[in-house]
């Protein structure tokens, strides 16, 4: 492969992992890729799988899209970086270096691996990030009867993924025998699934989950989860239906040929991965409970107030929350008329506070007391480092002007992890601080199953780090904060 050698480290992107998914092979397990002759052109991105427009500006309809992309820190720093053909064994460290799989979310339905360039984490931690496509929406999760995968597509095609590292990431100077498996939201929940699928044994070493926590409840909006393989394959008779095949002779021949702008018409919004299924027998959140899962060490986290960005969307677009419509918006999303009583007297709405408080029911219940208990239940099994990222101030995501601060909203960390859309992070040097921090301790855990150094403030074990500039310390304060004990007994 030719790749493209920067200051510091080399990229090689638009590397197929699997077959593409198309044809006959569109809703089957991922099939080995096919090989090449000659030198593989690795300098540019491949197509994002099929999605609506959004985080890809325009969205995609290629379905030959299952490939990934490899950031390797490079000893020597050439002084006019461009496109090289680098030879493995001079590329190669005296040590391998450890490896992190980097998991996109976007709700299974949209996101790309080629949005995340992650030089930083590979030069600063001296690692090598791979960023992986992987199936999305009813192309990565349709069930049906008698479709071997139903459901679960996206996730095999992240096993593939995993599969394809431990047999060549040698080549890049990675280590196969030591590999991070890492993710945020749909991305941290598919680490969830990964722990608890049996055919993920022995492909991680350790494990990174960020604002997706194992025992999120797919009867609460927002928060990535699992659902059933009977109510998937109701999901996909419904997708037959809408795409004009749910009285085809052969119903899947028909979807086969359906165009894929047609597919992602059809599709719900909300598309999950099913379970009681081969490749994740059971709900990750009852296998989690039950200790069955692999058993790895975990970093895992949430956001101060995940749930800002969601609610301020919703007042934008015409609903706003005050004293007299909170308890019709609440009753839409707990639709027991005594749960809904019950959050609105735990979550009351004054004034002028109805955007925040909405944001606090969305990410209390949805991320901050499901990663709590996550967390808990991990640690009686395996070491777990937990944090809470904090920084008020965060640098926002999406342009415009908010109804309200958002304060630290769902995904406001990844840009002290990650340079985003190929845009370099704004942030002040305060910021900057904490970022080299959090990839510091991200990049250790990747090493040693340990985030802690000399160099940065001690993480313990019993307690989640508080993330915030210039401020990284124990907090004592979250369970309460996120009032996790009404959640918890909330039915």
């Amino acid at each position: 492969m030719r790749g493209t050698a920067h200051h510091g480290y080399r990229t090689f992107e638009n590397i197929p992992y699997a077959a593409p998914p198309t044809g006959r092979l569109r809703w089957a397990p991922p099939h080995p890729p096919a090989p090449w002759h000659g030198i593989r052109d690795a300098t540019g991105p491949a197509s994002a799988c099929p999605q609506p427009p959004g985080e890809v500006p325009g969205g995609s309809t290629d379905e030959d899209c299952l490939h990934l992309n490899v950031t390797t820190p490079d000893s020597a720093r050439p002084e006019n970086p461009g496109p090289e053909r680098p030879r493995p064994e001079h590329s190669r460290p005296a040590h391998p270096r450890p490896v992190i799989v980097w998991l996109h979310g976007g709700g299974f339905t949209t996101g790309t691996g080629n949005s995340y360039d992650t030089h930083r984490m590979a030069t600063r931690g001296d690692v090598v990030v791979v960023t992986v496509n992987y199936r999305l929406g009813a192309l990565g999760f349709l069930a049906h009867a008698g479709l071997p995968g139903s459901g679960t597509f996206g996730l095999a095609d992240q096993q593939a993924a995993l599969r394809w590292v431990r047999a060549e990431i040698g080549a890049f100077g990675g280590d196969a025998h030591n590999v991070t498996l890492a993710g945020e939201s749909a991305g941290g929940y598919s680490v969830c699934a990964q722990l608890a699928s049996p055919a993920a044994a022995g492909l991680v070493e350790k494990a990174i989950i960020q604002s997706g926590p194992c025992t999120g409840r797919p009867d609460r909006p927002f928060a990535p989860s699992s659902i059933p393989l009977s109510t998937a394959r109701a999901a996909g008779a419904d997708l037959a239906a809408k795409a004009g095949c749910g009285s085809a002779r052969d119903v899947l021949a028909c979807l086969r040929r359906v165009d894929v702008n047609r597919l992602l018409a059809a599709q719900d919004t909300d598309q999950l991965p099913a379970h009681t299924t081969p490749l994740l027998p059971r709900d990750p959140a009852a296998a989690i409970a039950a200790g069955r899962f692999h058993r790895v060490p975990v970093l895992i986290g949430n956001n101060h107030d995940e749930g800002n960005g969601w609610a301020a969307g919703i007042i934008q677009a015409g609903h706003p929350i005050t004293p007299g419509t909170w308890p019709d918006v609440v009753a839409a999303f707990f639709p027991a008329p005594r749960q809904a009583k019950a959050v609105v007297r735990a979550y009351p709405v004054h004034t002028t506070d109805g955007g925040p408080v909405f944001g606090a029911v969305i990410g209390d219940a949805d991320f901050a007391c499901p990663t709590t208990l996550t967390h808990t239940l991990l640690a009686a099994h395996v070491p777990v480092w937990a944090y809470e990222f904090a920084d008020e101030h965060a640098p926002p995501l999406t342009p415009g002007a908010p109804p309200f601060p958002l304060g630290a909203p769902h995904a406001s960390e990844l840009p002290y992890l990650f340079d985003l859309g190929g845009r370099p992070r704004d942030l002040t040097p305060a910021q900057h601080r904490l970022a080299n921090t959090m990839i510091d301790y991200w990049t250790r855990f990747a090493r040693t199953a340990n985030p802690n150094s000399p160099s940065s403030p001690h993480w313990p074990r019993r307690t989640p780090l508080s993330l915030a500039p210039d401020h990284i310390a124990p907090t004592h304060t979250a369970h309460s904060r996120h009032r996790c004990t009404f959640w918890n007994t909330l039915r």
